[in-house]
């Protein structure tokens, strides 16, 4: 029954190359995910997946565990599919790179539904959009599901499109929080638990057209007759994309509140 999370890291990126190694409140980036997923209670293993000695070497120095590599896998999956195959595992968790302060709750009620209901085999989370530059921004990646919590359709655009003349507005369909704060929609957040069983497979399905055209590898597994269990949850919008984003992480670190990644709880 053991639960590993592993966070697949490579060097190269099209946006920004180097993203892991970049410094937030002078700590590399993947130290603060390596750090932030330590904190979720259950797990019995954390480590990074990662094809350069720069970054495996960079875990290693700061006292995390990371495995080399293949350089020549295609997504972030495959990276995650050729360690899950030497571990002995029930569930895996994927944590993307690029979310230095990801809350040790998400990953936790990330898991809970796939628990519950061993028919499930992929989940994952969201969180509301409050600002309509983020619902506008094709860098985030928006979500929407059905009435029992399973994705219908993930996109880079904003979705769904709101005819405001039919009788909808985003308020009445998105709502709002207890707070009375406008939600414009929700960004889907990119941490990914599977049925280890589960995993093996997805990486060896075809890649669908819609995953292409996006750039996005959960729609291989809606294309393919599969559900993904979303869980809402309440995560703060740090995601690590550009230089700029990595700006905007050095300032949360720096708002009230916001203390730099602790240890791991025993």
């Amino acid at each position: 029954m053991a639960i590993v999370a592993i966070i697949p890291a490579r060097y190269s990126s099209t946006r920004f190359p180097g993203k892991p190694l970049a410094k937030i409140g002078g700590k590399p980036m993947v130290q603060h995910v390596y750090e932030s997923v330590s904190k979720a209670g259950g797990l019995d293993r954390v480590l990074v997946a990662t094809d350069d000695y720069r970054i495996l070497e960079t875990v290693k120095d700061f006292g995390g565990e990371a495995v080399l590599t293949s350089k020549n896998h295609a997504s972030g999956t495959d990276r995650l599919a050729e360690v899950a195959r030497k571990l002995t595992a029930e569930w895996v968790i994927n944590v993307q790179g690029d979310l230095p302060f990801i809350r040790p709750q998400t990953i936790s009620r990330t898991l809970r539904p796939l628990r519950r209901d061993r028919s499930i085999s992929m989940g994952t989370a969201r969180t509301p959009i409050y600002q309509k530059e983020e619902w506008v921004n094709p860098n985030v990646v928006k979500v929407i599901t059905d009435r029992n919590g399973f994705a219908l359709y993930f996109s880079r655009a904003p979705i769904p499109y709101i005819r405001e003349h039919a009788g909808f507005s985003h308020r009445s369909l998105a709502g709002t929080d207890s707070r009375e704060k406008r939600i414009w929609g929700y960004r889907h957040i990119g941490v990914y638990v599977y049925r280890r069983d589960f995993l093996l497979k997805f990486s060896r399905l075809r890649p669908s057209p819609l995953e292409r055209i996006e750039g996005l590898e959960q729609l291989r597994a809606l294309a393919h007759g599969y559900r993904i269990r979303v869980a809402d949850v309440e995560e703060p919008s740090v995601e690590v994309d550009t230089p700029a984003d990595l700006k905007r992480a050095e300032q949360y670190l720096r708002s009230p509140g916001n203390s730099p990644s602790g240890g791991r709880k025993k």
